[in-house]
């Protein structure tokens, strides 16, 4: 090793070494003390690592359930007596839809006149129902009353009557039975475009 590399300067030996050094000439009795202080240490970890847990004095928090409640079921009448129009001898149900009259206003009812002409049917062919007297009434019941092969509804919506969206003045067949949705007649009357596809779809039951 290079001299060099030693430091002999005392005041720069304080600079590295600035613990108090004592001296002593019973080396045997601070080896003993040393051992001693070991032995004691290591029973200290002893125990400490042997010793049981002690319980938890706190007791866990306690949630409160709430009893789940339960939407009471909808329920529909069986049956329906339903009054209509017409004597439904060919199985054909016209439905409409209008809280303030019978069947619609007088621009909606001359419509739904001509439209049935245009069909060449007759009032003992179909059976005619205003579908607002009895707005809980599903497809089902309707089928089960009037036993109908076709279905012309003037505003009431297929999920109105329990059943998947379909076409709108197009001829839709839903368990082999045929059905056509389009507007409510007041307002068919004025509108020329949904008129258009409707008798288009119309034309073709002649």
């Amino acid at each position: 090793m290079n001299s060099n590399q030693l430091i002999t300067n005392a005041e720069a030996l304080r600079l590295f070494f600035n613990d108090d050094v004592y001296l002593t000439s019973d080396h045997t009795a601070l080896t003993n003390r040393a051992s001693h202080e070991i032995e004691l240490t290591q029973t200290l970890v002893t125990k400490l690592e042997t010793a049981e847990p002690k319980p938890a004095t706190s007791q866990p928090e306690k949630i409160a359930t709430l009893p789940q409640l339960e939407e009471p079921a909808t329920t529909y009448p069986a049956t329906f007596d339903f009054k209509y129009l017409g004597k439904n001898e060919k199985s054909i149900l016209i439905l409409v839809n209008d809280t303030q009259n019978p069947v619609s206003s007088p621009q909606g009812t001359e419509l739904l006149r001509k439209l049935v002409l245009s069909i060449n049917l007759k009032n003992a062919d179909f059976a005619l129902v205003n579908y607002a007297n009895y707005t809980a009434a599903k497809f089902e019941h309707l089928h089960s009353f009037f036993a109908c092969k076709l279905v012309i509804s003037f505003g009431v919506t297929p999920a109105t009557l329990g059943l998947a969206e379909q076409l709108r003045h197009q001829l839709n067949l839903v368990n082999n039975i045929k059905m056509i949705f389009t507007h409510n007649l007041h307002d068919l009357d004025t509108d020329l475009t949904a008129k258009k596809a409707l008798w288009g779809t119309l034309k073709n039951l002649i």
